[in-house]
């Protein structure tokens, strides 16, 4: 998650920058939201209730987590060819640039892509990016 670049333009292509996002904004508002959800549901039913505001405590905890899952997934996912072309020709346009940067592999995944471009981000120029 700490890898992804976190650029609006790459929302367009990649569903992580979403994913991250939304992870981001579950992991501060869900344990605050379980607390409640839990709560009011005590309050109005009383405490025969019980095992339903644990199960709906215990649902929204589990969304930031299942963010977290879809990402390492998707971390080791291979790439499909269109992207590793690009990934190529980008890791071209940076080594031209006179950065130093590790080329993309027959084995590329998505992780590979993501610290790719973060150090696409942190050295091209923004005139590349608005081609795109």
């Amino acid at each position: 998650m700490k890898t992804w670049p976190m650029v609006k333009q790459l929302g367009y292509f990649f569903p992580e920058y979403r994913v991250v996002k939304a992870t981001q904004i579950a992991i501060f508002s869900m344990p605050l939201i379980a607390v409640l959800v839990s709560a009011t549901q005590l309050y109005i039913v009383g405490w025969d209730a019980l095992p339903q505001a644990i199960i709906y405590s215990l649902f929204f905890l589990s969304l930031p987590i299942q963010g977290l899952i879809w990402l390492g997934w998707r971390a080791k996912h291979p790439l499909p060819l269109s992207l590793f072309s690009w990934g190529q020709k980008l890791s071209e346009k940076i080594s031209a640039a006179g950065v130093e940067c590790k080329p993309l592999t027959s084995k590329a995944c998505y992780f590979d892509m993501a610290v790719l471009l973060k150090v696409a981000f942190e050295q091209l120029d923004n005139s590349y990016w608005e081609e795109l």
